[in-house]
């Protein structure tokens, strides 16, 4: 028994990975996990799988969410499903079980035990051939259903908005409109500890720094905003 490995990933960073960690961690507990956010399609780049790629040995268990998470691009990922397959490594994938590695491996197995003399290890070796050209079919068509469902996700998207928008419902904030962040209050409340406009002992350069030491990087335009505000809150 070799080791079981799950690989998660988002192609943003605004996107939310729990749904695929909680997906994989139900059918795999004890697999070991690897996770990145990544824009992009190609493999190059993602760091945490191409470390997985490193590590991972013939008789292990690679086990992805769906077919997606390995690669964006069908041909890419169907080059890699037949390079880990030829290897011996086992590949999982959650949505798409029908084009686990298994299936096919099986099916080859199969053909061998049935057979057993020189012409059959014509036969086998044609017959294996067929089953590795299904398992491509079988995946470009994976790949395939899984950009069909990110296209039309984004156009029920793009409708809901449109249709929103004929309905006089607002999308997104009205203009205008302030929005309020941790590190804005934070920053608020030091200008009116610090500042001598608001009854501390530091100008607004020196209350500048006390706050990037606080919060981080803060322009100065950023910062006049803040008293501003303040000033109309307290007016």
């Amino acid at each position: 028994m070799g080791r079981v490995y799950a690989y998660a990933k988002i192609s943003k960073k605004a996107q939310k990975i729990e749904r695929q960690i909680e997906n994989l961690k139900k059918a795999y507990p004890t697999a070991r996990l690897y996770q990145e956010a990544y824009t992009g399609t190609k493999i190059e780049g993602r760091k945490e799988f191409n470390k997985l790629k490193s590590i991972v040995k013939p008789g292990d268990t690679i086990v992805f969410d769906s077919v997606s998470r390995m690669s964006r691009d069908a041909d890419e990922g169907i080059r890699l499903y037949m390079e880990w397959f030829d290897k011996g490594i086992n590949l999982v994938f959650l949505k798409e079980s029908y084009i686990n590695t298994d299936v096919y491996r099986t099916s080859i197995q199969q053909t061998i035990e049935a057979t057993g003399n020189e012409i059959a290890d014509i036969y086998v070796e044609a017959t294996n051939k067929v089953i590795k050209l299904l398992a491509e079919q079988q995946i470009r068509k994976a790949f395939e259903q899984s950009e069909k469902e990110v296209r039309d996700l984004h156009e029920r998207t793009r409708e809901g908005i449109r249709e929103a928008k004929r309905n006089g419902k607002q999308i997104g904030r009205f203009a205008g409109a302030k929005v309020t962040t941790k590190k804005s209050v934070v920053a608020k409340k030091l200008i009116q500890e610090y500042s001598k406009d608001f009854g501390g002992t530091l100008n607004d350069i020196d209350t500048m720094v006390q706050i990037r030491a606080r919060v981080g990087t803060l322009s100065r335009n950023t910062y006049y905003k803040y008293k501003r505000e303040l000033f109309e809150q307290l007016a």
